[in-house]
């Protein structure tokens, strides 16, 4: 059993069916991707969001690394194109206090071997005409792509469908059956679920499952991210955009997404006008011709945060028959296959990655990190 259907779980139980596993349940609160999955911006960008190279960021990169077979796979077994774009990512600077960070940013990342490439202003300007003419120069990375996160949830939710995985909605599930350190299962108030594995895949709700009366040891909050977008009739920009003040994300059908937000005020969805306005100053700094388009689409989700900033992926000590997959933050989409594949191969094959020691819910626990504190 698949407690949470965001693009975590639901990558789980397709890799498990790809795996042999039968008779599979995912039990979701809410609608089926309903939450962060739904509301995150697509970016698979390890390279912008990293300055060394440690295990986090081979994690994200090999999971990125992933997507045009993980890409490809879905669309021959669904029929649904999730919109893989590979034409890398820019990071700008309009300031010379944004040069410097860019200089610092180049030359660390340059260190650790993360490719990236600097490119003057007039190069900047010659692959995105529609930047803001006083851009000053920007990093390429040329491996930072993005994908169609509500088309890779719909290739999900019908492979699911096409192959008999069971999916619950609308059932809060928040308890788990265990029997002699064993979890057999959960409950959603009287109903109970029988199964001999259960999987955590609950984002930022983890702490609220409990063991009897106790929470689960494993602290994950949510962190609020507001997202704004606004429609063109056509596509102006051919890359994700960043700047320091924020990001511009083109889709295919001409809509440009704008983010994001990161705030701390607990399971609050709510969009505010102050964030819009943010949003919006930061996107038109970017692009001005935004300035001229109505923002079609307001939204918020809650990313799952641990107190180091790294996800929580793994089995935990004395409860055998659980596994969890949960504070992805800003990942979530980027982390799908990687995160599918070691916990197929843990369960069907029995192989404990490295990955599943390091980003284990032991440090978490062990070292009774609250993610709250």
């Amino acid at each position: 059993m698949i407690i949470g259907g965001g693009v975590i779980g639901l990558s789980i139980a397709r890799e498990l069916v790809r795996s042999g596993v039968k008779k599979i349940t995912v039990a979701d609160r809410g609608p089926i991707g309903g939450e962060a999955s739904f509301a995150a911006a697509g970016m698979l960008a390890p390279n912008a969001e990293c300055w060394e190279i440690d295990d986090f960021y081979r994690l994200c990169d090999e999971s990125r690394k992933m997507y045009p077979n993980f890409a490809a796979a879905l669309r021959s077994e669904t029929g649904i194109d999730v919109e893989l774009d590979r034409s890398g990512t820019l990071f700008l600077a309009f300031s010379d206090e944004d040069s410097d960070h860019l200089s610092a940013r180049f030359e660390r990342q340059t260190a650790a071997g993360i490719p990236v490439q600097r490119l003057s202003r007039t190069d900047t300007l010659l692959g995105e005409p529609t930047l803001a003419p006083n851009v000053r120069e920007s990093l390429y990375f040329p491996y930072d792509w993005q994908v169609e996160n509500r088309k890779l949830l719909d290739a999900l939710k019908t492979f699911a469908a096409r192959n008999e995985i069971r999916i619950i909605t609308e059932r809060l599930v928040d308890s788990l059956t265990v029997e002699s350190g064993r979890v057999r299962g959960a409950e959603s108030g009287p109903e109970r679920f029988s199964a001999d594995i259960t999987i955590l895949a609950t984002g930022a709700w983890t702490s609220h499952i409990k063991i009897g009366d106790v929470p689960i040891p494993v602290s994950v909050k949510p962190v609020r991210g507001q997202m704004i977008s606004f429609r063109l009739p056509e596509r102006q920009l051919h890359r994700v955009i960043y700047s320091p003040r924020g990001y511009l994300v083109p889709r295919a059908d001409g809509r440009i997404l704008a983010g994001a937000t990161v705030e701390d005020v607990g399971f609050d969805r709510g969009v505010t006008d102050g964030a819009v306005k943010g949003l919006t100053h930061s996107a038109i700094e970017m692009v001005p011709a935004l300035g001229k388009f109505p923002i079609s689409e307001t939204w918020a989700g809650l990313r799952p945060f641990a107190a180091d900033g790294l996800p929580v992926i793994g089995e935990i000590d004395g409860l055998n028959g659980l596994l969890i997959a949960t504070a992805h933050y800003r990942n979530g989409i980027l982390l799908a296959p990687l995160t599918a594949r070691l916990l197929a191969d843990r369960i069907t094959n029995g192989r404990m990655s490295r990955y599943l020691q390091v980003f284990s819910p032991r440090r978490i626990i062990e070292c009774g990190l609250n993610a709250n504190a």
